[in-house]
């Protein structure tokens, strides 16, 4: 808001708050003039069961998978617990009858898959997704790129043993409106030539009522309250259960992981910054260790 406030850019609607340009059928997204991206949905890997050589050998391929991302290329991982719509999932499992002598049995396991729907996940639907995005002048420069590393993110993903499909963009609108609309069990509704019958954009079919910010981490969509958590995680490791951890929580929510690798040459330049700034501090400190009349040689000691 405050950087919103000094270009003069404030949204003064719902659809000029979601942040890009277009959404074309194949799936890319124009973000801006000159940044492009595309979506792909993967799914679960039994990680967690496998053994630890398994274990081993599936967290080498992630970091190789990882490791392809070159500093051009911008990647996000969001994970989206959301609430599922009910009636779907109940007509998706049940079963009709049929004119034989089986109909009983139908029943019955029709009847055990409503009972395990209805105590599974909460109501909650868990699906996970990777977008990356590079810059480009245009969308025609973008595209080859873009499909490109498409092909290569889904090769990584089979080399995982993670199913994976790119979405196209009634796909990835379908995926805006369910964020938009937390609370309201409406149907997207939405078709490409309804954009020039009605000279509307794709914004207008996926926009809630309106969008509220009204603090730091507050916000409100239509008739749903959210709030924002930014983690910055600083340890010497991590579990591998962090973020299974956290999507377990039976909550709606929306975790997003964005990445951006740093070119060699930048990162030893940082490095070697943060270093001149740890040097700087330390002199600093020993200059008021000695103002404070204290040894300035057992002050860099302790340093």
């Amino acid at each position: 808001m405050k950087k919103a406030k000094r270009d003069g850019k404030i949204p003064r609607t719902a659809q000029q708050t979601i942040p890009y340009q277009e959404m074309c059928r194949d799936g890319i997204c124009v973000v801006n003039e000159h940044f492009y991206t595309k979506q792909v949905q993967f799914y679960d890997i039994t990680y967690q069961l496998a053994q630890n050589e398994d274990k081993n050998l599936i967290f080498e391929n992630w970091c190789a998978f990882l490791n392809y991302f070159d500093s051009s290329i911008r990647v996000q991982f969001s994970f989206l617990n959301q609430r599922a719509d009910m009636e779907e999932n109940m007509r998706a499992i049940h079963i009709p009858d049929q004119a034989d002598d089986f109909n009983s049995i139908r029943r019955e396991y029709s009847g055990m898959l409503k009972a395990q729907l209805a105590k599974g996940n909460n109501g909650l639907t868990k699906t996970k997704y990777i977008t990356f995005g590079v810059e480009a002048d245009s969308l025609k420069t973008a595209k080859p790129r873009l499909e490109r590393i498409e092909a290569d993110v889904l090769a990584n993903f089979k080399a995982l043993g993670v199913r994976a499909h790119t979405l196209n963009g009634y796909e990835r609108l379908a995926i805006l409106h369910r964020m938009f609309h937390p609370a309201d069990s409406s149907r997207f509704r939405f078709a490409w030539d309804a954009i020039w019958k009605t000279g509307l954009s794709s914004k207008d079919f996926i926009a809630p009522d309106s969008f509220t910010f009204k603090s730091s981490r507050m916000f409100q969509i239509g008739r749903t309250y959210g709030a924002v958590s930014f983690l910055q995680i600083l340890a010497p490791e991590l579990s591998d259960r962090m973020l299974a951890d956290i999507l377990d929580l039976e909550q709606s929510m929306v975790v997003t992981l964005h990445i951006q690798s740093i070119d060699q040459g930048a990162a030893i330049k940082n490095v070697k910054r943060k270093i001149t700034d740890l040097d700087k501090m330390k002199i600093e400190e020993q200059k008021k260790a000695v103002r404070a009349g204290y040894d300035m040689d057992i002050r860099a000691t302790r340093s």
